[in-house]
């Protein structure tokens, strides 16, 4: 099967790209030029050069042209779900709380609001074979009338709690890894007798207007947890 020209375009440039027969900086060539070589319309080449901008090989100035990105050799893609990763998956949650609270401080600035607004608080355990593994708390901004189904809340992760009342495509995510000594109730939740440290997950989910709808925090042993991340 041929493949559409827009996406030879594309494949070609990323060839010359990764080969560094075009280098971070060079100019790629121009619409003209490729509209030329490839017998293509316009519209055709601005559409493999459109991937190729989304891709983060090129950008454009305008009235200059296209010209080779740098690539962001720190930037890392992570894969991340409360109850799946590289090395352990979750096989059973259990509910410890469901109940309306009323922000302290540092959480009313966390999502924004003020301290006489209601957030759901929910508190669960995450085992596999058996042996619990980590300890997660959510906080959801509360909605009067909003449903609480604590069935469906025992198993979903952070963004399907949620996205029935919000698009999935218009939620934005952000997240926030980092170690720490729990504390004794989580100690206590968790099996653990020493000063093991934990990996902590904090994530925060915004709306399409960027206001926070959630803060969650998930409390990992290190033991049952691999992250990983790779770069485009």
């Amino acid at each position: 099967m041929v493949s559409p020209v827009y996406l030879r375009i594309v494949e070609d440039i990323k060839k010359k790209i990764n080969s560094a027969e075009l280098k971070p900086g060079d100019t790629v060539p121009s619409e003209k030029a490729l509209c030329d070589e490839y017998g293509a319309s316009r519209m055709t080449v601005r559409k493999g050069l459109a991937v190729l901008a989304s891709e983060g090989y090129i950008y454009s100035i305008p009235g200059k042209g296209n010209f080779v990105r740098k690539p962001e050799l720190n930037k890392y893609t992570i894969y991340y779900s409360e109850l799946k990763n590289s090395i352990n998956s979750v096989d059973k949650a259990k509910l410890l709380e469901v109940n309306i609270i009323m922000p302290g401080d540092k959480l009313a600035a966390d999502l924004q609001i003020t301290k006489n607004k209601n957030v759901i608080l929910i508190r669960r355990l995450f085992y596999t074979d058996g042996e619990p593994v980590a300890y997660d708390i959510k906080y959801l901004l509360y909605q009067k009338g909003m449903p609480i189904v604590e069935k469906e809340i025992e198993h979903a992760t952070f963004p399907e709690m949620l996205s029935p009342g919000v698009p999935p495509f218009a939620l934005k995510k952000e997240i926030i890894i980092y170690a720490a000594t729990p504390g004794e109730d989580i100690k206590r939740y968790l099996n653990i007798y020493n000063e093991l440290a934990l990996l902590v997950v904090e994530q925060k989910i915004y709306n399409a207007e960027n206001k926070p709808m959630g803060l969650g925090i998930t409390y990992y042993r290190g033991d049952y947890i691999k992250l990983q991340g790779t770069s485009q």
